[in-house]
Parts: C-alpha cells; structure tokens; sequence
C-alpha cells in the first residue's frame, strides 16, 4: 500500500467566475459512478494545469472547456496556492491514485456576456465532455457550504480572497 503522505500534490487551476451582480457561478457535478444520490456536489471550474502551461491560462481554459465561457475580463488572482488532500473514499484511478490532493492556484474573473453564453451540458459545441449537469449564480460566502468537506478549506480561502470584489 503507498503512503499518500509521500505523494505530490496535483497542480490546478480554478476560476471564480463573478456576475455583474456580484454572484458567482457554481456547477452542480454530474454524478460518478457508483456515487450515492446525495453526493453531489456544487463547485466552481478547476482542473489540472498541464506541463509548461500558465495557471492563469489553465484557468481560462478550464473555464471554457466546463462551461462554454469565453466572454470574461480580469479581476484578480489569489496570492497563495491552496491545497487539499483527498480522503481514501475518494482514490480510484486516474490522476487520483498518482497524486495525495491537489494544490490550486484561483483566479477571479467577470463574466462579460450573457447567460445564455454558459452551457454545461456541451461545452464548445460538444467538444469537452460535461463536467456539470446544471449550474446556478451562488453568493460568494455560501460556497463553502456547498462543497464536499474535503475541499471545505480550499473555498474559505478562496472566499477570503475574492471577498474583496463582492464587498
């Protein structure tokens, strides 16, 4: 058996996707295999940062391929990488068996056009595969809240970041 301890943390990158109303977009994750009903979870965009790739750009990019987006401006970037590791009801294959958690780096931008631009169910005309199956504007501090617990820590510093643009 490995010692998770001893694994790195995956390199990632997400994005606080805000409205003109000061909200913030969070997708509903389309359930895993074998997953209980009410594991479900409300997040916003992130994935891994490839080799050699920004973490700013890894977050536009992401973006995109999870919701459609294109239409975004700047705002801020959090000035620390945040990072969690994962419970062992959550290793399976993939990337998740090579790495202990992720580490993130976040990044806050204004969403420019409008919500009929978002589509969760096909991103880039069907081009990436559906990460959500739905998705709503949250208030910022309620994040938290909405994530599985594991991540928990992760958005409260994220929140604690951003705070700033909804204040």
């Amino acid at each position: 058996m490995t010692d998770r301890s001893k694994l790195p943390y995956r390199p990632c990158a997400g994005a606080a996707l805000f409205n003109a109303q000061g909200q913030v977009f969070v997708g509903r994750r389309k359930p895993r295999t074998g997953s209980a009903p009410d594991s479900f979870e409300w997040q916003m965009p992130q994935g891994g940062i490839d080799e050699g790739e920004d973490p700013r750009e890894a977050a536009i990019r992401e973006l995109h391929e999870e919701t459609n987006v294109r239409s975004i401006a700047f705002l801020a970037e959090a000035p620390d990488w945040y990072s969690y590791d994962l419970p062992a009801e959550a290793v399976g294959g993939g990337w998740t068996a090579r790495y202990r958690g992720q580490t993130q780096k976040w990044f806050a931008f204004r969403f420019t056009g409008p919500d009929s631009e978002i589509d969760v169910l096909r991103p880039a005309g069907g081009k990436h595969k559906a990460e959500f199956e739905d998705w709503r504007w949250e208030d910022l501090t309620a994040l938290p809240g909405l994530i599985v617990p594991f991540k928990r820590g992760v958005y409260d510093e994220v929140v604690a970041a951003f705070r700033h643009l909804v204040a």
